[in-house]
C-alpha cells in the first residue's frame, strides 16, 4: 500500500476517467493553448472571472512561472521551515535567494515572516494547509501577513489541500485576490480529484500578475485529456463530498488511534498525518519506516523537511489504515 504521496484513495470520478478515454481518440489534435474550456468550467466552479486564470502542468509549474518572472538575481523569497520542497528550488533556479521564517508548532508563524522581509524581498510563499505538517494559517492571519507586506512584494497561497479543509476560520485565498493586487493562489488537480498521473493545476491572480505569467508559460503547457478530465472531474460534485468524507472520518480515526500507541501526531487538516518518532535506538523515523517498507506499507520521510524523526502518512483505504496502525502498533510493542 503506497502512503507515501498524499494521493486520493477513492481515485479519480468516473466521468474523469470517461472524459480521458474520449479524448484519446483525437490525439492527433493539439490542445487548445489557452486552456479556455478548463478555465470557463474552473471559472463555473469557484464563481470566478476565467481570464484571471491561468492553468499549468500542475501547480508545480506555476510555481516555478511565478518564480520565473518575479525572482532575479539578488531577490528573496519567503518560506517557512518545513514548508513545501518546491519553493526553495523554484527561487534558487531563478538566481534569488530562499528566506527561511521560522515555525510554531508546526505552523508558519506571521510574525516570523514579516520580521523576515527586507528590501530584497520579492515573493512569499505560503501553504496553506502545509505540506508535509498539514497544519494551516487562519484567514485573519493570513491577511493580517498581507497587510505587512510592502505592496510590491508577491503573496503566493499554495492551497493545494483546500477541498479537505473543514474549519471555519480558513479561507484558500480567493478573496484576498478578489481585492489585493499583490497576491495569488495556486490549487491543483493532483489530490482530491485524483489526476495526479495527468499533471493539472491551476492559479488565480490579478489581471497584471495573469499577463506575466502567460508571457512567459509555453503555449501548450496543459495536455488534452488533461483538460477533458479536469473538467468533469469539476462537474462531479458527488464525487467531491465522497472523496471529503471519507478524508474527514479516517483522518480523526487514524489521528487517534496513533496517538493511543503513544506516537505524536501533529494535528493535520489536509489528508494526510505527521507522525513523530523518538530517537530512541530501534524505535526512530528511520527504523519505522524500515519496518513499515518490509509489511508493504510505503510512507515517505520527511528529512528534507527537517523533519528527520518523523513519517508522512497519507489517508488510505480502510484496509490500507488498518494494517497501518496494526503495523505500527507492532513496531512499538503494543496492541491497536
Amino acid at each position: 500500500f503506497k502512503l507515501s504521496s498524499n494521493e486520493t484513495p477513492l481515485g479519480p470520478s468516473p466521468k474523469a476517467v470517461a472524459a480521458y478515454h474520449a479524448i484519446g481518440e483525437h490525439l492527433e489534435d493539439y490542445p487548445d493553448g489557452d486552456s479556455t474550456a478548463l478555465r470557463e468550467a474552473i471559472g463555473r466552479a469557484f464563481g470566478l472571472d476565467p481570464n484571471r486564470i491561468v492553468c499549468g502542468a500542475g501547480s508545480d509549474e506555476l510555481l516555478n512561472l511565478i518564480a520565473d518572472a518575479y525572482l532575479h538575481d539578488g531577490d528573496e523569497a519567503i518560506h517557512t521551515t518545513h514548508a513545501f520542497l518546491v519553493y526553495p528550488i523554484a527561487t534558487r533556479g531563478s538566481g534569488a535567494t530562499p528566506i527561511v521564517a521560522a515555525e510554531k508548532n508546526y505552523t508558519a508563524d506571521v510574525d516570523a515572516m514579516l520580521a523576515a522581509v527586507s528590501g530584497r524581498t520579492k515573493v512569499v510563499f505560503l501553504a496553506n494547509p502545509n505540506n508535509p505538517t498539514g497544519t494551516y494559517v487562519p484567514f485573519d492571519e493570513v491577511k493580517r501577513l498581507h497587510r505587512g507586506l510592502p505592496p510590491h512584494v508577491l503573496l503566493v497561497l499554495d492551497a493545494a489541500y483546500a477541498e479537505y479543509v473543514r474549519r471555519n476560520d480558513y479561507e484558500a485565498g480567493i478573496e484576498l485576490v478578489a481585492t489585493c493586487e499583490n497576491v495569488v493562489t495556486c490549487r491543483t488537480f493532483s489530490k482530491i480529484h485524483g489526476l495526479a498521473a495527468l499533471r493539472l493545476g491551476w492559479l488565480y491572480g490579478p489581471a497584471h500578475v495573469v499577463d506575466a505569467i502567460n508571457r512567459i508559460r509555453g503555449p501548450f503547457n496543459v495536455n488534452a485529456p488533461a483538460m477533458a478530465a479536469g473538467i468533469a472531474a469539476l462537474e462531479d460534485g458527488a464525487h467531491l463530498e465522497a472523496s471529503r468524507a471519507h478524508n474527514e472520518k479516517w483522518l480523526a480515526w487514524l489521528t487517534a488511534e496513533i496517538r493511543s500507541l503513544g506516537l505524536e501526531v501533529t494535528p493535520s487538516i489536509a489528508n494526510f498525518v505527521l507522525i513523530h518518532f523518538p530517537e530512541t535506538r530501534g524505535r526512530t523515523a528511520e527504523d519505522a519506516d524500515g519496518f513499515l517498507t518490509r509489511r508493504g506499507l510505503i510512507l515517505r520521510r520527511v528529512k528534507a523537511y527537517k523533519l528527520p524523526n518523523a513519517l508522512r502518512m497519507s489517508v488510505g483505504t480502510e484496509e490500507a489504515n488498518r494494517l497501518a496502525v496494526t503495523a505500527l502498533a507492532e513496531f512499538v510493542g503494543k496492541k491497536a
